[in-house]
């Protein structure tokens, strides 16, 4: 999960800053939109005193009640006389508003004690209910009620709203999906150079325009044709260096054997020998670091990669002890792999004390042990390209550095253990030592 948070932490960070957008964006119209209905529902509600009077003045003077609703009427208010209907608005109407206040109604009177002014306080309470998109007023006194349907007035509807966030909305995603399209050169960008580190030579990152990506991805491109040039520099140099090192090697070997001094041919023949070794090493070592993917690696069954490699050596079958499954299969280059383990079985028997050395399988890592003296240096001095730990015998020259070489290839390292006495050298799995 945190690996792929840091692969696409700028499409990440994109898609943050749109959440929390789109949220305040909404957030700020809900807010907005509860304020312009409450507004709404005052203005509206501001209606109830005419009602009121209305349905006061009906009770005062007793009028009839095609009196009241005809002076309803007149402001587009209907009685609500049907009982059903009146049952569903109070029970299952939404209260917009409520409130309650007491009536004053003064009226001028005669006695006999002459012209005197009456004072009637009432209790109402006037409440406006939402049904159906329908607007109600119900009227409440002590002695009784009225249940007004508004046939002008209708429910809030938040359109203009409605209208606005969409639209906002639509800029704001239409800007995101115009920053994904800016984006997308870069996730191009960053799977050719995965696809070039993993030695896809012929990938281009020529990009069209004139923005900052594009930029980058055209200066990549001049450093990719710079890298291939020097590569193929690199090759062309030691191939044809190889070829002619061959040619007076192989002459050198030939003249050689006209020496009439026996001691003169073995040292002479001793040298050539290890120039011829030396080459070979080098061509081997060029084809690792040249090696692009994976296409030439195979499943073969380690038993089997083992005996090509004790044939390579050209050793006593019995100076190498096995101890691997007969079914264990390993994936990989099998030439390069076979020199590997075959650089290890030369070692083992060279500078073990009983000239032999035991191949085995121990937790999916391959182990040779030698009987001997722990090596004088920590692994990575011998791994070095012509480290010596005693020129005149102990010199591994390029065999340790051309197996781990070959290992790396293959996404594994060489380690080194001294147990019991013996030396152990281990194909490691790289992704296994990094756990530790």
């Amino acid at each position: 999960m945190i690996k792929f948070i840091k692969q696409h932490l700028v499409l990440l960070t994109v898609l943050f800053a749109l959440s929390v957008t789109v949220l305040s964006v909404t957030y700020v119209f809900i807010e907005f939109y509860k304020l312009n209905k409450t507004q709404y529902v005052d203005n509206i509600f501001a209606k109830h005193s005419v009602i009121t009077q209305i349905y006061q003045d009906h009770k005062q003077k007793h009028n009839s009640e095609v009196m009241l609703e005809a002076n309803l009427a007149v402001y587009k208010l209907l009685i609500e006389k049907d009982k059903y209907m009146k049952d569903a608005v109070l029970h299952h109407g939404e209260l917009l508003k409520s409130d309650g206040f007491k009536n004053i109604d003064k009226t001028m009177s005669f006695n006999n004690k002459g012209l005197f002014t009456s004072v009637i306080v009432s209790d109402l309470k006037a409440s406006m209910i939402e049904l159906h998109g329908n607007i109600y007023f119900y009227i409440q006194t002590p002695e009784s009620s009225v249940l007004i349907k508004d046939e002008e007035l209708k429910s809030y509807r938040p359109w203009n709203l409605l209208y606005s966030y969409a639209i906002i909305i639509f800029v704001i995603f239409l800007s995101f999906f115009l920053i994904l399209q800016k984006l997308r050169p870069l996730i191009l960008l960053r799977r050719k150079i995965a696809e070039f580190g993993d030695g896809d030579m012929s990938i281009s990152f020529k990009l069209k325009g004139s923005d900052e990506i594009a930029l980058v991805a055209n200066e990549l491109e001049a450093t990719k044709e710079k890298i291939n040039i020097i590569l193929e520099s690199r090759t062309l140099f030691l191939r044809n260096l190889m070829h002619e090192l061959k040619t007076p090697i192989a002459k050198g070997t030939i003249a050689t054997q006209m020496l009439s001094s026996e001691k003169q041919k073995k040292r002479f023949t001793s040298i050539f020998s290890r120039l011829e070794t030396l080459v070979t090493e080098f061509a081997l070592i060029e084809e690792v670091t040249s090696l692009g993917d994976k296409k030439d690696f195979k499943e073969y069954r380690l038993i089997d990669v083992i005996d090509g490699a004790i044939d390579m050596a050209m050793v006593d079958r019995d100076d190498v002890a096995i101890d691997i499954p007969e079914g264990m299969m390993i994936k990989v280059n099998y030439q390069l792999y076979v020199t590997a383990i075959k650089n290890m079985i030369d070692n083992g028997i060279k500078y073990s004390t009983d000239h032999k050395v035991k191949i085995v399988m121990r937790n999916a890592e391959l182990i040779f042990e030698s009987k001997g003296e722990c090596i004088a240096h920590p692994l990575r001095y011998y791994i070095e390209p012509f480290t010596t730990a005693n020129p005149s015998k102990n010199s591994f020259g390029l065999g340790l550095y051309l197996v781990d070489s070959i290992l790396k290839a293959h996404e594994q390292v060489l380690a080194h253990q001294y147990i019991n006495g013996e030396n152990c050298f281990i194909f490691a799995h790289e992704k296994a030592l990094k756990k530790c």
